[in-house]
């Protein structure tokens, strides 16, 4: 059986042409373009469309939030982290910053595993 998604594109529509606008009326800002598929097989005409169903902000990796271990003792590199907008994490007994301020600071090798920056029971405070 073949799939209306493995047919050939005949026509493509963006939002406002002439063709679409029922379903422009129906979908609103939500539709991106219409397409006419052809099933040569068949002899059938497929209209498809294809729509916005979620928006969000991209969030790249630098901006993604890990945890750090900076030793209790360690006031300057916990001043640095600071003035980068760390944030103490007193559950789990780490700094929480972007990634891109531990590559800032230097603190690559600081960074914990995800299972390990998460405050699991069993980890030595330092």
């Amino acid at each position: 059986m073949t799939t209306v998604a493995s047919l050939k594109v005949a026509k493509k529509f963006a939002p406002g042409q002439k063709g679409t606008l029922m379903l422009a009326r129906r979908y609103g800002p939500a539709l991106v373009c219409v397409r006419h598929r052809h099933d040569t097989a068949t002899g059938h005409r497929y209209t498809t469309v294809e729509l916005v169903v979620d928006s969000a902000p991209i969030r790249g990796w630098e901006d993604q939030t890990v945890g750090v271990r900076i030793g209790y003792y360690e006031k300057s590199a916990q001043a640095r982290a600071r003035a980068q907008g760390a944030r103490w994490d007193p559950d789990a007994k780490l700094w929480r910053m972007t990634r891109r301020a531990v590559r800032e600071l230097g603190m690559e090798g600081r960074v914990l595993a995800p299972t390990q920056s998460r405050g699991e029971k069993g980890q030595r405070d330092e």
